[in-house]
């Protein structure tokens, strides 16, 4: 039995990536069908299927049935020989079937010429005609001709009785959006969308898709914004999440980024390096360092973030700011060992020296200077100048800043920490003298 394969397998449109927006099947028009739509009753006179016609079309449909393509066409073949002798309705179906034989044989253009046959034959059933100009609105839209789409969809509709469906506007739209007109597109995916809601129904996931990518296109972040918070409440997927949150942010309403970010977080939606230290440096953003610092632990740790330099400096700026010092020294300090630059060495330095582990401070910023690169290098000598004086080395501590008086952002503090310092030798080399005497 030969399995004919749904159009909605084979139209699809890429849009963001490789979304797919699948089309209608196409469904041919059976020898059955053909009979029961020459019996209905009709608003145009067409001639009868005869029976000599109906046996050597029903002969061709069961050699396609078992496979035998070849020996379908050929019997087609010989249908045609006498197609002067056939009425419009007899060659139409002919032609029907040489299109749907072309189509499962994956020859469209083949498909698509014997399609067009069908209706320049003239009166069949308008039923007929219908479905035929819907699948050559669908064959052409797959084969990216999406002029003929429109002109094939539109004449449908010119005979079509009844109100257009919602179907008609998203296959326009999908062709526009191919076409890059984005305006017409928007209009088209915006009236298929609104009929499907206004029943109460949710439109099916590709409709919204595109309906995103239109507005995205149109560069309309909160068209796209509202678009994505129906797709997280129907469909709930974790693209549609990181998306959301992603335009929360480029409309500057960040709180909402980072509660979007982390709903999704909690039910495992966020799971690439990217996204995770995205949501991490929202978290340091929003003065929850801790919460940042956690995320960039376990995501290390089960290796989805690598223990790289940027990942180590920001987990450590989370324990810094969130004033864990002697968890973001350890962190810094596997940092600063890969760091060709002395940066890091000397922000270890002042941590230390906030710690008052003077020796420890001394050591990161003298290395710090001995990298380079740095820059604010008078800092790091400051920081020197004080560990020196908490240690009563004043001629250390008043060397050190001597050299941080020589650079413009030390300068001023330099100096007022040389004046104390100096201050502070005299006092202390004048006790020392009473003592000894």
């Amino acid at each position: 039995m030969l399995v004919r394969k749904s159009l909605s397998q084979l139209i699809a449109v890429a849009l963001l990536g490789c979304t797919l927006y699948s089309l209608p099947a196409l469904l041919p028009v059976s020898l059955v069908q053909a009979q029961e739509s020459g019996e209905e009753r009709k608003t145009r006179r067409t001639p009868a299927l005869r029976a000599k016609v109906y046996e050597q079309l029903a002969r061709a449909q069961a050699l396609a049935d078992e496979d035998k393509t070849a020996e379908a066409i050929e019997a087609l073949n010989s249908v045609k020989e006498r197609s002067s002798s056939m009425n419009s309705y007899e060659l139409a179906m002919m032609y029907n079937f040489y299109g749907f034989i072309y189509y499962n044989d994956e020859k469209y253009d083949e498909a698509i010429a014997a399609f067009e046959k069908v209706v320049e034959q003239q009166p069949i059933p308008e039923s007929f005609e219908l479905s035929t100009l819907f699948s050559l609105a669908q064959l052409h839209m797959m084969q990216g001709n999406y002029d003929k789409t429109l002109s094939f969809l539109e004449r449908w509709e010119a005979l079509n009785p009844g109100e257009i469906p919602a179907k008609n506007y998203l296959i326009k739209a999908q062709a526009m959006y191919q076409m890059k007109d984005f305006e017409r597109a928007s209009r088209f995916i915006n009236q298929a969308v609104e009929m499907v809601e206004a029943e109460g129904k949710i439109p099916e996931e590709n409709w919204y898709v595109l309906q995103r990518a239109v507005y995205y296109e149109l560069k309309q972040p909160e068209n796209v914004r509202d678009v994505l918070v129906k797709m997280v409440r129907h469909y709930n997927q974790d693209q549609y999440w990181v998306q959301l949150a992603g335009m929360y942010g480029e409309l500057g309403e960040e709180k909402k980024q980072l509660a979007i970010l982390e709903a999704a977080y909690q039910q495992d939606y966020i799971t690439s390096s990217s996204d995770l230290f995205n949501l991490a440096q929202l978290y340091y953003y929003h003065q929850a360092p801790v919460k940042g610092a956690r995320l960039m632990e376990q995501a290390m740790a089960d290796g989805t973030l690598e223990r790289n330099l940027r990942n180590l400096k920001f987990l450590a700026n989370c324990w810094s700011l969130a004033k864990e010092h002697e968890k973001a020294i350890p962190v810094l300090t596997s940092a600063a060992e890969l760091s060709s630059d002395g940066e890091l060495d000397a922000q270890l330095g002042q941590l230390y020296l906030n710690m008052e582990q003077w020796d420890k401070a001394i050591d990161a910023a003298s290395r710090s200077l001995e990298k380079g690169e740095l820059r604010n290098p008078g800092m790091s000598h400051l920081v020197m100048g004080m560990a020196y004086f908490n240690q009563k080395r004043f001629n250390d501590a008043l060397n050190q800043l001597a050299k941080a008086e020589e650079y413009d952002n030390s300068r001023r503090m330099a100096q007022q920490w040389g004046r104390y310092v100096e201050s502070e030798r005299v006092s202390y080399q004048r006790l020392q003298e009473e003592f000894s005497s």
